[in-house]
């Protein structure tokens, strides 16, 4: 089910939300009913718990037979895009009391804010926040959990709202795409069913091209196939382009893992949670979800897309510890432990992106550590790059739409640790320490000195409770944050 987003101008609404501060602080609107009900809502206020801040709301009844729910906007002071995203994601938990699946909204007129930013950002919160995953579901989910239909956004400048929201709207489909293939079971979502969603990019503008075994061993992407070996799945590469920007101009370069199950091959997971190795694809859903909108918005840009598809299985073909292979860059990898396949995949898919698109700057995506999740947890993913520019405006991007990253060092010395002896690197090191940032520096030596940036996105691409602006299960992280690194930064103005 998708909800519908209205704009429209103020009218009588049977379930209507309104915005109050903190202290109890009225913004305009909420001001002008409480005059027309007399004083209703502010002695209403008198007698309850209710302060105003984020995520609270408090239903009221009117002797008009007329529903009004208190919206807590927090503090004056945090007014900005993230802070409405969020308002706009506790309406859909203050309306699950709307008889008939639809409410209003009236919050505008806030001070020093434009209405038409704060009604399409109250929209987009609200969006995010109601995507389900029910496909597989063969009976009636229960009716609360899913009942808002329709939230009708009152403002004084509908035109403008719609305007400023198609964009966003646009941006939540391709979070919604993300979150879908990632959610998908890995029997459903194999290297070539995940090639054809890419290919199905064709329809918005997106040159697609898919590269199966055959070519792949051609161009000497060993390293990759490898890690494949040992399924009946063929292993791919989607490649993805988006041309928006001047024809000359060189593209900037994002690169997924896609391991779309990774049950460790020969260094066999343990049977606990490996369920959720369905999900160690969720790099290359981001950057198929990225693509997606950046077509649908037309961005004004030059955007390479690549995903490295594969499964990691344990057969009789399967790749050992202890196997030799060559790269596509020719450099030697000694493989001590199969279950770290995501640099191997990314390495090859790397160079492949520099060797035949010569890009301005590469950022690669991977749920690529545990390590990760032991040094941050599930708030922040893990940012790796030598690049201090490429940092900050990666950080900065994050932190506007609320994905946040972390920098970590990729000092010369843990460049050592991966040095094999008998080949040009090892795959893993020794113990346990440091694990994400010498999984970094391996696909250091696949970027030849292009700008390049690493997010671990392991801690933070699915999660196992509920959310602002998402509901458990896939997080679609990157997204949102690639977009506004992209718009921020590379655009054409």
């Amino acid at each position: 089910m998708t909800l519908k987003i209205v704009f429209q101008k103020p009218s009588q609404h049977k379930t209507l939300c309104l915005g109050v501060y903190e202290e109890h602080h009225f913004p305009l609107p909420t001001q002008t009913w409480d005059k027309n009900l007399n004083g209703f809502i502010k002695d209403s206020l008198k007698s309850s718990k209710f302060a105003g801040k984020l995520n609270q709301f408090l239903p009221l009844f009117t002797s008009k037979d007329q529903q009004i729910i208190l919206i807590g906007l927090g503090k004056k002071t945090d007014q900005n895009e993230r802070q409405w995203q969020l308002i706009g994601s506790s309406l859909l938990n203050a309306l699950t009391a709307s008889p008939n699946g639809e409410g209003a909204v009236e919050i505008h007129s806030l001070k020093d804010q434009d209405d038409a930013q704060v009604n399409a950002n109250l929209a987009l919160g609200a969006l995010l926040k109601s995507w389900r995953f029910e496909k597989y579901f063969t009976k009636k989910l229960p009716e609360e959990l899913f009942s808002i239909k329709k939230i009708t956004f009152c403002t004084s400048t509908p035109d403008a709202s719609e305007k400023v929201f198609k964009p966003l709207s646009q941006l939540a489909e391709g979070v919604f795409l993300t979150r879908t293939v990632v959610t998908e079971p890995a029997n459903v979502m194999t290297p070539e069913s995940l090639a054809k969603i890419a290919e199905s990019l064709k329809k918005e503008g997106i040159k697609v091209d898919i590269l199966g075994e055959k070519e792949l061993k051609k161009l000497g992407l060993n390293a990759l196939l490898g890690v494949g070996q040992g399924s009946n799945k063929e292993s791919k590469l989607a490649v993805m382009r988006w041309e928006g920007g001047p024809k000359k101009e060189a593209p900037i370069a994002f690169i997924g893992k896609g391991v779309t199950f990774d049950s460790g091959g020969i260094s066999i997971k343990p049977a606990t949670n490996m369920e959720d190795m369905k999900y160690d694809m969720s790099g290359a859903g981001v950057v198929i979800g990225l693509m997606k909108n950046l077509a649908l918005r037309k961005a004004k840009v030059n955007v390479v897309g690549v995903a490295g598809l594969v499964e990691n299985m344990p057969s009789g073909s399967a790749q050992r510890p202890g196997d030799v292979v060559t790269s596509m860059s020719g450099q030697t990898i000694e493989v001590i432990n199969t279950d770290a396949e995501g640099r191997l995949v990314l390495a090859d898919a790397l160079w492949y992106t520099q060797e035949k698109f010569k890009p301005k700057l590469m950022v690669d995506l991977a749920t690529l550590t545990g390590a990760i999740i032991i040094c941050l947890g599930n708030e922040r993913a893990g940012l790796f790059t030598p690049d201090e520019g490429l940092r900050n405006k990666l950080s900065k991007a994050g932190e506007k739409v609320g994905e946040l990253l972390w920098p970590f060092p990729l000092d010369d010395a843990y460049d050592k640790e991966i040095n094999s002896d008998i080949a040009d690197m090892k795959n893993s090191v020794t113990g346990r320490g440091a694990g994400s940032i010498t999984a970094a520096k391996f696909l250091q030596r696949f970027t030849n000195n292009i700008p390049w940036a690493h997010l671990d996105i392991a801690g933070v691409s699915w999660t196992q409770k509920e959310l602002p602006l998402c509901a458990k299960g896939a997080t679609a992280f990157g997204v949102r944050l690639l977009d506004r690194f992209i718009a921020d930064n590379y655009e054409s103005k």
